[in-house]
């Protein structure tokens, strides 16, 4: 007998718990770090997240240096951004990263290690598709990288994948290397309350599509469906709560646990992720933000593609709370994908695309855009299903003067 193997393995050290922000100069000194630089966005600088940090350095000068922020950092964390944040830090004479933002100021810092790595100025030439590394071929960064996220969706700040925008080739290119991850991730629930609850409800759902595609994967293990179920759990018991109720700490707190435990188990179990899949063209092509695509997308494709669905579906349903027990297959799917419609109903996220302007007219640039993108490697959507979905999160035809103003 056969048995396949696996691999899990979880690097970044995660502390949870409202305040623990406040140990991040400690935390970095122990890491070795003397010149810091941080990663942040102009949102947060408004919001006034990025000051709550660096206040954190006036109040402890005699612990790390602050040298540096950079703040350019924009959606889907695009190579220029990367090309420009490595020069930033060379030219602060930094030795250490913090990252502090949702998915794409996270990707964008890890991106920029590595590039720092690599000694290279142009990160397009080393990312033009998927970029795998493995362990122990490739050997740790020494470069003391502490993450802390602002949403809860991404996962990022644990994960050893970064997904950036090559603007030259026009796709999100995926790097998926082991020592990229951040060396310490700090999870506090009270830099995610100013979030609006429509990014609270998205960025939710791009947790739970990590979930989702992370337990419907073929190299899903024991392990990674711990996560994923686990995950799952929370996210339907936190979500509702955390969109209605911002300044409710327990609820932010829980989300961002699974949101950390459902990218781990994503990355560890990935192979087919069609959702992801068809989401990266969306954002490449229409400019939809990542979670929204993925919270638009995932029953469609669910419906789509019922072949990768069905062998697991019972066990998922029961992880949504759903008495399905002696239900068949095709039926449970029918009841997964109308739960996941109800859920995100409920927090106010929307069904189609309408709103970016997407209708059945911009169909066909989406065919080829799907297939191109490096996730359809391992799994590839028929093109004919490629076309079902689009068509069914199309939005109403844009009338001839809402096209001339685009």
């Amino acid at each position: 007998m056969t048995i396949a193997s696996s691999r899990f393995g979880v690097r970044t050290e995660v502390i949870n718990g409202a305040g623990v922000r406040s140990m991040l100069p400690e935390l970095l000194r122990g890491l070795g770090a003397r010149r810091a630089v941080l990663f942040t966005d102009q949102g947060l600088n408004r919001a006034g997240i990025t000051e709550k940090i660096t206040e954190l350095f006036q109040e402890m000068p005699e612990s790390v240096q602050l040298v540096g922020v950079f703040d350019e950092i924009e959606q889907d964390a695009k190579a220029e951004n990367i090309n420009k944040a490595a020069m930033f830090v060379k030219e602060c004479q930094g030795d250490a990263l913090i990252a502090l933002g949702g998915g794409s100021v996270l990707d964008a810092c890890k991106a920029t290690k590595w590039l720092l790595h690599k000694n290279h100025p142009d990160i397009r030439d080393l990312m033009q598709g998927s970029t795998r590394e493995t362990w122990p071929q490739v050997q740790p960064i020494p470069i003391p990288h502490i993450a802390i996220p602002t949403t809860a969706g991404t996962g990022s700040e644990v994960s050893p994948i970064a997904v950036v925008y090559n603007d030259r080739l026009q796709i999100k290119t995926n790097l998926s290397s082991p020592f990229i991850s951040a060396d310490i991730a700090l999870l506090d629930p009270e830099l995610t309350v100013g979030l609006p609850p429509r990014i609270t409800a998205f960025t939710g759902y791009d947790a739970l599509t990590h979930a989702v595609e992370a337990y419907f994967s073929p190299r899903a293990n024991p392990m990674t469906d711990a996560f994923a179920l686990h995950a799952t759990k929370i996210i339907v018991e936190n979500l509702p709560k955390a969109v209605s109720s911002g300044t409710d700490l327990q609820a932010r707190s829980n989300m961002l646990m699974a949101s950390a435990m459902a990218i781990t188990s994503f990355s560890l179990a990935i192979t087919a992720i069609p959702v992801h899949n068809m989401a990266h063209a969306f954002g490449a092509k229409i400019g939809i933000p990542h979670g929204l695509a993925n919270a638009v997308l995932l029953p469609n494709v669910m419906g789509a593609l019922p072949h990768l669905y069905l062998p697991r579906i019972n066990g998922f349903a029961e992880a949504l709370g759903l008495s399905v027990h002696d239900v068949e297959p095709k039926a449970c799917l029918q009841q997964v994908i109308a739960f996941i419609r109800e859920l995100r109903s409920g927090i106010g996220l929307p069904d189609t695309f309408a709103e970016f302007g997407f209708d059945e007219k911009r169909i066909a640039v989406m065919v080829p855009a799907v297939l191109s993108d490096p996730t359809a490697l391992a799994f590839k959507i028929p093109s004919d299903t490629i076309v079902q979905i689009c068509q069914e999160v199309a939005g109403a035809p844009l009338s001839v003067q809402e096209e001339s103003s685009r």
